[in-house]
């Protein structure tokens, strides 16, 4: 089906008025200065992500609204109060006080999403301590690996978890002082050398007061997995509580009285960032829902709970395309006013299933872990050019560069200027979550920046109307008889096909062209992997991207390697075609 470039957004998609209404005007007198106002701050110039998220509305008049909302199978919801969770953050940040945790010190989080999970995160950062979410299915190797990484001196997990996964590593973690157990069944643990924490919680004070961060404080360290070698834990700072608060009010369109439903795991930068603390620093009822994805559960999630805003990943919404229509037109979903997606980019096939699926576009959205926060984004008043990450909000600055020859160590680079050409993207370094250094790797970091930019490693485009367009990682773009081709746009090619659900591409050696395009597919239910269906693939392929872009080789697959956050594991694709190491796969969905 022919679609529109566009989906030019009108008065009636506009539920409520937008925060962004008027971009060129909001982008041209805004400062990062000005944004940090909004926030209540603490004496002597001290801010803390804790006391903005919780606290200040805990004494104010949101203090009884729901503040976060547990769901999960055949269990009755849990629901907490602001004013519950500042008392319950006080108490575990009187718990670290208690066991000596002082300021600064790293704790880390591994476990599914229970309120102790929640708990854990906001009460370290009310009392200076650095916190590290973890994958709940993480195996004991990556856990250990980033224990030691981080030199952690606390880990909160459940008793099972801590059986299956730490309990036989406990020796390798010569760092790790204090393990708090949560108990799975209600009773108190009996682990050798650990702690209860309901037991400490139960004893511990209500009052604390919160420790006086600076802005340049370190608050939470995030591990982004390379393509080899060790994870790199990127360092933030309480100062990018800026960051997360303006996004949310631009990006997401945050309003007090939402309800506000983000699926990533706080194990993903994105569920720290945006599960946890942008919601609760509106002021608005996050829903947290305990259970592993399931369509019909979703979208009874989305009916019953009367979710408002819903920030999901493109691989749940392949899924839940996958799904078919008539399931999701099975319900109603009379609040939902306005869906964003981030993890990779969505394909436009996507945001048009949303709009003809559940009556809305899918705003498709661009950061990274070492941004801390939504940089480029679709906004409720933003038309939408389908495939496109969007524009820069208000306070970042964007452009498309290209690499000169570096100065030592020191990358160079120059801006371009004209719209349509194809380079890495950059941002001007100096919004308030930008990442501070990887952890023991400063020369990794300083690599990372050329003069006043920080490179992202990703191959972008910007157009004539000032929209980014993904084109790929830096190491991805597949070069083959002189073109520069880009996975995405040949994954969305694909992906248009009515039988493919996910389409992977890399670019596989050739001794005549450099490289060859090959592509990985799953398929949606009902259809055989034959050669059938190989061919007919091939020719819409074919048609739609002329026979120098498109795929010279297709192979079936049930299902396509992905991280945790949901980004298909291109280089894991390219590794096992061509027989070479697999690296780093502790992210991998499924994996160690």
């Amino acid at each position: 089906m022919d679609r529109p470039a566009i989906i030019r957004k009108t008065e009636q998609d506009l539920r409520v008025a937008p925060h962004l209404a008027d971009y060129e005007g909001v982008r041209r007198g805004y400062s990062w200065a000005g944004a940090g106002q909004a926030l209540a701050g603490l004496p002597g110039g001290a801010l803390n992500i804790a006391h903005e998220a919780v606290d200040r509305h805990a004494l104010g008049p949101l203090r009884d609204r729901v503040a976060l909302r547990f769901v999960a199978n055949e269990a009755p919801a849990i629901e907490i109060s602001f004013a519950e969770l500042a008392r319950l953050t006080s108490r575990f940040a009187n718990v670290l006080r208690q066991l000596g945790v002082q300021k600064g010190e790293r704790l880390f989080v591994l476990a599914g999403r229970i309120p102790e999970l929640y708990v854990a995160v906001l009460g370290s950062l009310k009392c200076g301590v650095v916190v590290t979410p973890l994958f709940s299915a993480f195996g004991p190797e990556p856990i250990a690996t980033r224990i030691n990484l981080g030199e952690a001196s606390v880990l909160v997990t459940t008793d099972t978890l801590y059986r299956r996964k730490v309990k036989a590593w406990r020796e390798r973690m010569p760092s790790l002082r204090h393990v708090l157990l949560v108990s799975d069944d209600g009773t108190p643990t009996r682990e050798p050398d650990t702690v209860d924490l309901a037991g400490l919680m139960a004893s511990a004070s209500d009052d604390f007061a919160t420790t006086p961060t600076s802005p340049d404080d370190v608050s939470l360290l995030h591990f982004t997995s390379g393509t080899t070698g060790t994870p790199k834990g990127a360092i933030h700072v309480h100062g990018a509580v800026i960051t997360h608060h303006a996004t949310g009010r631009f990006a997401l369109d945050l309003h007090e009285d939402d309800r506000y439903w983000c699926t990533a795991d706080p194990g993903w930068v994105t569920g720290t960032s945006y599960g946890i603390i942008a919601p609760l620093l509106h002021g608005v009822t996050s829903l947290v829902d305990r259970e592993e994805f399931d369509a019909q559960r979703w979208y009874t999630l989305l009916e019953q709970e009367r979710i408002s805003v819903w920030y999901t990943a493109p691989t749940a919404i392949r899924m839940l395309m996958k799904a078919g229509a008539e399931l999701a037109r099975g319900h109603t979903y009379p609040a939902l006013r306005f869906i964003a997606s981030v993890g990779e980019p969505l394909n436009p096939e996507a945001v048009w299933w949303g709009k003809d699926v559940l009556g809305l576009p899918i705003h498709d959205n661009w950061w990274q872990t070492e941004t801390g926060g939504i940089m480029i984004a679709n906004t409720p008043a933003f038309d939408i050019k389908p495939g496109s990450m969007g524009r820069p909000l208000p306070g970042i600055d964007a452009a498309i560069v290209e690499h000169l020859e570096a100065e030592g160590e020191a990358p160079r680079v120059r801006e371009i200027a004209a719209p349509g050409v194809d380079g890495e993207l950059a941002l001007r370094a100096g919004w308030p979550s930008m990442f501070r250094g990887y952890l023991n790797n400063e020369a990794r970091y300083r690599k990372c920046f050329a003069g006043e930019w920080y490179l992202t490693g990703d191959l972008a485009r910007r157009d004539e109307d000032g929209y980014y367009w993904f084109v790929g990682r830096a190491d991805d773009v597949i070069k083959s008889a002189g073109h520069l081709i880009g996975p995405f746009e040949v994954e969305s090619v694909l992906m248009e096909h009515p039988a493919v659900a996910e389409a992977g591409v890399i670019g596989k050696p050739d001794p005549i062209v450099g490289e060859v395009v090959k592509a990985f597919v799953s398929l949606k239910g009902g259809h055989a992997a034959d050669e059938a269906l190989r061919l007919d693939i091939m020719a819409h392929a074919r048609k739609r991207l002329g026979a120098a872009v498109a795929p010279k080789e297709i192979a079936f697959l049930p299902m396509l390697p992905r991280t945790r956050s949901g980004k298909i594991m291109r280089r894991l694709l390219k590794a096992r075609e061509l027989g070479l190491p697999e690296g780093d796969t502790s992210t991998m969905e499924g994996g160690a």
